[in-house]
């Protein structure tokens, strides 16, 4: 097992790579056609799209993604704001007496082939989980096991919240509907597919948080004991 100042640098070197491969993914990506852009900055918010959909009802449909891609409301419009200079969002001004005006954007044709020909390309080699939270759990023995119980149990409270969410997400997807009858009738079957995979995910997260807190307070109680 690596020791703990060897593992708090691989993690501070991890964060600065991702830092800079993020930035890296969306400056090349601002300057090339939609077309080679080798990762889906500006098509996934394209899937995302309905006909007529604002910046703020595209960022909704983003969580149900928020699982394999993320994205800040700012970076959303900033893409969409680019889609539409390359022709391949339309934007129609709707005024409001109460309320700020708001542009309703909607794909073009070169927008749907994008889309489709995003999707006929591979996708890359499955992700790897980095987690810095698994590096902590790694070096609990030799470190603060009071703190890394602290970031399990942050964990567990963040997977609940997303939980939370992604249910009321998949009530509104459902609209009363059983899944069968969703799958049979819906426009759109992909954002609930997506969000069947990320539910799982963060029941995972916390059955897995509930057994790594019973086994280091396992530990803490055996080294208690020992020490007495």
């Amino acid at each position: 097992m690596p020791s703990a100042p060897a593992a708090m640098a691989a993690a501070a070197a991890r964060r600065k790579s991702s830092t800079v491969a993020a930035t890296s993914s969306v400056d090349s990506a601002r300057g090339s056609g939609i077309s080679c852009i080798p990762e889906p900055v500006n098509v996934w918010p394209a899937g995302l799209i309905a006909e007529g959909a604002t910046g703020c009802r595209w960022w909704g449909g983003v969580g149900v993604v928020a699982n394999f891609w993320t994205a800040t409301p700012q970076q959303l419009y900033r893409e969409l704001e680019r889609m539409e200079a390359e022709g391949l969002v339309t934007a129609r001004l709707v005024e409001q007496r109460r309320r700020p005006n708001k542009r309703l954007f909607s794909l073009t044709e070169a927008g749907r082939e994008a889309v489709r020909a995003y999707t006929a390309e591979p996708p890359g080699r499955p992700a790897v989980i980095r987690d810095e939270l698994l590096v902590k759990v790694q070096c609990a023995d030799a470190g603060e096991v009071e703190a890394v119980r602290a970031a399990v149990l942050e964990r567990m409270e963040w997977a609940t919240a997303k939980l939370a969410r992604y249910e009321r997400i998949r009530q509104r997807l459902l609209g009363g509907r059983s899944e069968e009858a969703y799958f049979a009738e819906a426009d759109r079957i992909g954002p609930y597919l997506t969000l069947l995979r990320g539910m799982p995910f963060e029941r995972e997260n916390l059955q897995w948080g509930d057994m790594a807190l019973r086994r280091l307070n396992q530990r803490a109680q055996t080294i208690t004991q020992k020490i007495d």
